[in-house]
C-alpha cells in the first residue's frame, strides 16, 4: 500500500477491501453523504473529509498526511486485515460466503463514542433519512462550525456540555421526535454524574453493554450498535429488522426472538460476529432478502 500527499489530498494506492459505498451505506454511520461524482463527504472528529475511489486509487480529499495517520487511519480501521476476516467468514457457510462477496469493501468504522451513543438513540424505530436529518440539524444548530467544503458549511456534533445546556424543546425542534426526552435524560446523566462514556471500550462486552443499558433510550439492539461501531466490540451481533430477515431466511426458524437470534449469531460467528453482522445486514438490505 503506497500513501502520498498531493493537492490537499492523501492518495492511497493498492488498498484492499475498501469500497466507499459499502462502508458508508452498511448502516453504521449517518454523517456521510454521496456526492454527484460518486464520492462521499462526511464529518468526524471536527474534520471534513471527502472520499473517492477510482480504480486502484482511494482519494482522501481535504486532509493531509498528519491527519490521515493520526485520525483517518484508525477511523477507517486500516490496520486490520479484512482479507483474512473475509476468508474465515466465507468458510463458515455458503450464505455468508455470498454476503461477504457482495459487501467485499466493508470496513467497520471507529467512530466517536458520544456521537454514536446519541445517534443510535435517535435511530430507534426511525428511518435512515430522518436519523440523518436530525443529526444534521443538531450539529448545524448547536454544534461548532468547523469549515466549508465545496460551498457547503459543516458543523461538528454538539459536545456533551452543549447538549446538556439544551432544553427538551430545542432538541425536539431538530427532528428527534419522542427521543428528545431520552437524549435529554442521557446527556444529563453523563454530564452530572461525570459518567465517562469514553472508558466503556475498556470494559469487556458484557459489562460495556450493562453500562450502556442504563441510559434512557438504549435497548439491547442500540447498545450492540454503539459497542460495534464505536467501542471495538466485535463479538456482538446487533439484530435489526434486516438482520432478523436474513437470519430467518438462512439460519433460524421464523418468530424466534431477537435475543435468541443474537445468541445464535454470537455462538455461530464467535469473535467475528460483528463483522458477519455487517456483511449480512448490507446483503439483506441491498437485495431485500427476506422481505415478504
Amino acid at each position: 500500500m503506497k500513501i502520498y500527499e498531493e493537492n490537499n489530498s492523501v492518495v492511497v494506492e493498492g488498498m484492499n477491501d475498501f469500497e466507499p459505498k459499502h462502508i458508508f451505506e452498511c448502516g453504521q454511520c449517518f454523517r456521510w453523504n454521496e456526492e454527484d461524482d460518486g464520492s462521499y463527504t462526511g464529518v468526524a472528529f471536527k474534520r471534513i473529509l471527502n472520499v473517492k475511489k477510482e480504480e486502484d486509487l482511494v482519494y482522501f480529499n481535504n486532509t493531509n498526511l498528519e491527519d490521515f495517520h493520526n485520525i483517518w487511519y484508525k477511523y477507517f480501521d486500516l490496520d486490520r486485515d479484512y482479507s483474512k476476516i473475509k476468508e474465515e467468514l466465507s468458510k463458515m457457510d455458503k450464505y455468508l460466503n455470498e454476503a461477504v462477496k457482495f459487501g467485499y469493501g466493508i470496513r467497520i468504522l471507529n467512530q466517536d463514542e458520544w456521537e454514536i451513543l446519541i445517534s443510535f438513540i435517535i435511530s430507534a424505530n426511525n428511518r435512515i433519512s430522518m436519523i440523518k436529518r436530525a443529526i444534521e440539524n443538531l450539529s448545524m444548530n448547536h454544534g461548532e462550525y468547523i469549515g466549508e467544503y465545496k460551498g457547503k458549511k459543516y458543523y461538528a456534533f454538539p459536545s456533551i456540555e452543549k447538549m446538556n445546556s439544551l432544553t427538551q424543546e430545542q432538541i425536539r425542534k431538530c427532528g428527534t421526535g419522542f427521543r428528545d426526552q431520552y437524549i435529554k435524560d442521557t446527556t444529563f446523566i453523563i454530564n452530572t454524574d461525570n459518567e465517562d462514556i469514553y472508558k466503556y471500550k475498556n470494559l469487556n462486552t458484557d459489562m460495556c453493554k450493562k453500562g450502556l443499558l442504563q441510559f434512557c433510550g438504549v435497548g439491547p439492539k442500540v447498545a450492540d450498535c454503539i459497542m460495534l461501531f464505536s467501542m471495538e466490540k466485535y463479538d456482538t451481533f446487533p439484530v435489526d429488522v434486516w438482520v432478523k430477515r436474513v437470519m430467518e431466511e438462512f439460519y433460524v426458524d421464523e418468530n424466534l426472538s431477537l435475543k435468541k437470534i443474537r445468541e445464535y449469531g454470537i455462538n455461530k460467528f464467535s469473535n467475528l460476529s460483528g463483522f458477519a453482522q455487517q456483511y449480512l445486514f448490507y446483503y439483506a438490505r441491498e437485495l431485500s432478502i427476506g422481505r415478504k
